[in-house]
C-alpha cells in the first residue's frame, strides 16, 4: 500500500481538510439552524401532501402505504448504535488528525453496514411475500402491497451502507450540507409525488417515483462527504477487527441509550392499551403529537453538540467542555421553557381548539399535556449534560442509569395507570426524568468537566428559570381575556415566547449581553468594536 495514496498517511497537512474549525460557534449555529429549517418544511410539506395523497389514492390504497411503510420503521434495530459510534471516532480521530485511522473506521462500518443493509433486504423482502398472512388484508392488497415493500425496501437497505457518508459529515461538523440536500430531497419527492399522481400512477409508481428521488439524494450525501475530506477512502483492504472492536465498545452502550429512549417514550401507549383499552390511546395521542413536535423543535441544538463534545474531550480542551455544558444548558432551557410555560398554562384552550369543540372526551389529554411538557423541558434542558456524558467518555454510565429509567417509568405507569389513569401514565413518565436528570446526571456532567453544580446552576440554569415565572403568571392573568380560537390561543404562545426573550436578555447581565452580541454580529459576518 502506497504511503502517499489519499488517506494512508497518519499524520496528513491541513490542506487536506483535517483542521479543526476555528469558529465551531458559526459551525454549529449553520447547523442548528438548517435541521429547524429542515423540520419547518418537512412538517409544512407532511401538512399538505396527507390530504392530497388521501383524495388522489383513497384511504383504502393511503391506509395499505402507511402500513407497509411501518414493517421497515423497525430495521433500524439493526444499526446496532453504530450509527452513533461512526460519528463519535470520525470526530475523535479528526481531532487527533488521524486520517488512516479515520478511514479503517468508515471503512470497517461501511461493510457492517453493507451487511446490514442486505439482512434488512431480506427480511423486507420475507414479509412482503406474507403480508397476507401477517395483516388482515385483501388478496389484492396483498399482491400491491408486496411490490410497495420491495421497492420501499431498497432504499431502507441501501441507507445503511450510505449512512457512513452522513457520518463522515456529521463528525467534520457539516451538518448543514447534508440538510439542504434533504430539504432539496423533500420538496423533490414532494413534487413527483403530485406529479405522479397528477398522471394517474397507481401506489406502485408513485412509490416507485418518490423511491427513486429518495436513493439519488444518497449519492448527492456521499459527495458531500468527498467534499467534506476529500481524503476519504472506503475500501475493504482498511477493514480492521480491531476498529470494530474499537466501535462494538461505543456502540453497545449507545445501543442501550437508544432502547432506554424507545421504553421511556414509546411503551407509555402500550400500558394505556392493556389497561384502560383503545379509546384512552386516542386521548393520549393528542397530547403525545403536541409533546413530539415541541421536543424536536427545541431539541436541535444538543444533537448537533455530540461530536464538537466529543473533538473537545479528544484534545483534552476541558475549559471549552465547561462552556459547552453552560452555554448548551442555558440556551437549551432558553429555547424549552417558553414554550413548555405556555402549553401548561394554556393547556386547556389549546386542547379546546384545536380538537375539543367535536370530541369534547378529546379533553381529558389536557392533564398528560401539561405533565408531558415538564418532562420535555426537564429531558431537553439536560440534553447538554447528556451529551456531555455521552461524548466524554462516561456513556457507559449514562447507559445503565437511561435504562434503569426507562424500568422505572414502565412500573411507576403500570402502578399509577390503576390510581390516576392517563394523568398517572404521564406522571410515571415525568418522575423517574426527573430524578435521574437532577440527581445523577446533571451532577456528572459537572463532575466530568470540572465545575461545580452550584456555579452550574446559578450561570446556566438560574437565568433561563426565573423569567418563565413571570411569563406564566402573564399568561395566566391574560388567558381569559383572549378569543377562544386557535389562532387566537397560538397568537398567546407568541406572546408569552416574545415576553420571554425580552426578560432573559434582562437576566443575561451586562457581560454575557455584550458577549451574545459580539457573537451574534460575527456570525453576521461583522465585528463588533469594543474598547478593552
Amino acid at each position: 500500500m502506497s504511503a502517499n495514496r489519499p488517506g494512508d498517511g497518519v499524520d496528513l497537512p491541513p490542506e487536506e481538510h483535517l483542521e479543526l474549525d476555528d469558529r465551531p460557534l458559526a459551525a454549529l449555529a449553520r447547523n442548528v439552524s438548517t435541521s429547524y429549517l429542515a423540520i419547518i418544511i418537512d412538517s409544512i410539506i407532511g401538512l399538505v401532501m396527507l390530504p392530497f395523497n388521501v383524495g388522489h389514492l383513497g384511504t383504502s390504497a393511503y391506509g395499505l402505504w402507511v402500513l407497509t411503510a411501518s414493517v421497515t420503521l423497525h430495521f433500524s434495530v439493526l444499526e446496532l448504535g453504530y450509527g452513533g459510534a461512526l460519528v463519535k471516532f470520525i470526530a475523535q480521530y479528526r481531532a487527533h488528525r488521524n486520517a488512516r485511522a479515520l478511514n479503517e473506521m468508515a471503512s470497517t462500518l461501511f461493510f457492517v453496514f453493507a451487511l446490514a443493509g442486505v439482512i434488512a433486504y431480506v427480511v423486507g423482502a420475507a414479509v412482503a411475500f406474507n403480508l397476507d398472512a401477517l395483516f388482515k388484508i385483501t388478496p389484492e392488497q396483498a399482491q400491491i402491497g408486496k411490490w410497495v415493500l420491495l421497492i420501499i425496501s431498497i432504499h431502507v437497505a441501501m441507507n445503511f451502507p450510505f449512512s457512513v457518508f452522513g457520518g463522515v459529515v456529521v463528525g467534520f461538523q457539516r451538518q448543514h450540507v447534508n440538510g439542504a440536500v434533504g430539504i432539496a430531497a423533500s420538496i423533490l419527492v414532494a413534487a413527483v409525488n403530485v406529479a405522479a399522481l397528477m398522471m394517474g400512477a397507481g401506489l406502485v409508481g408513485l412509490v416507485a417515483a418518490t423511491t427513486a428521488v429518495r436513493v439519488l439524494a444518497y449519492f448527492a450525501y456521499a459527495a458531500n462527504a468527498y467534499r467534506t475530506f476529500p481524503a476519504l477512502t472506503l475500501r475493504w483492504a482498511l477493514f480492521r477487527r480491531s476498529r470494530l472492536k474499537e466501535a462494538t465498545g461505543f456502540s453497545v452502550y449507545s445501543s442501550i441509550i437508544d432502547w432506554a429512549y424507545k421504553l421511556n417514550y414509546q411503551a407509555d401507549q402500550l400500558v394505556i392499551g392493556a389497561f384502560m383499552g383503545a379509546a384512552p390511546v386516542a386521548v393520549w395521542a393528542v397530547a403525545d403529537r403536541i409533546i413530539v413536535g415541541t421536543q424536536s423543535l427545541t431539541g436541535q441544538l444538543n444533537g448537533v453538540l455530540f461530536p464538537l463534545v466529543v473533538e473537545s474531550d479528544a484534545s483534552k480542551r476541558a475549559d471549552r467542555l465547561q462552556k459547552i455544558l453552560l452555554e448548551g444548558t442555558r440556551l437549551s432551557l432558553a429555547t424549552v421553557l417558553p414554550l413548555v410555560t405556555a402549553l401548561v398554562v394554556l393547556a386547556d384552550p389549546l386542547i379546546r381548539a384545536w380538537v375539543g369543540t367535536k370530541k369534547p372526551e378529546l379533553l381529558g389529554s389536557v392533564p398528560v399535556l401539561q405533565i408531558l411538557a415538564v418532562a420535555v423541558a426537564i429531558r431537553v434542558g439536560n440534553g447538554t449534560a447528556t451529551t456531555i456524558l455521552k461524548g466524554a467518555g462516561e456513556h457507559r454510565m449514562l447507559a445503565w442509569v437511561s435504562i434503569a429509567t426507562g424500568i422505572a417509568n414502565v412500573v411507576l405507569s403500570v402502578i399509577f395507570v390503576h390510581f390516576w389513569g392517563l394523568p398517572g401514565v404521564a406522571l410515571g413518565t415525568l418522575l423517574p426524568i426527573a430524578f435521574s436528570a437532577f440527581v445523577v446526571l446533571q451532577p456528572a456532567a459537572c463532575r466530568r468537566v470540572g465545575l461545580p453544580l452550584r456555579t452550574a446552576f446559578v450561570r446556566s440554569m438560574w437565568p433561563a428559570l426565573w423569567p418563565t415565572v413571570i411569563v406564566g403568571a402573564a399568561l395566566m392573568v391574560t388567558r381569559n381575556a383572549w378569543s377562544p380560537a386557535l389562532p387566537s390561543v397560538i397568537a398567546q404562545i407568541a406572546f408569552g415566547g416574545l415576553l420571554y426573550v425580552v426578560l432573559f436578555v434582562v437576566a443575561l447581565g451586562a457581560h454575557d449581553r455584550a458577549l451574545y452580541s459580539a457573537k451574534l454580529f460575527e456570525l453576521l459576518g461583522r465585528r463588533l468594536l469594543t474598547a478593552t
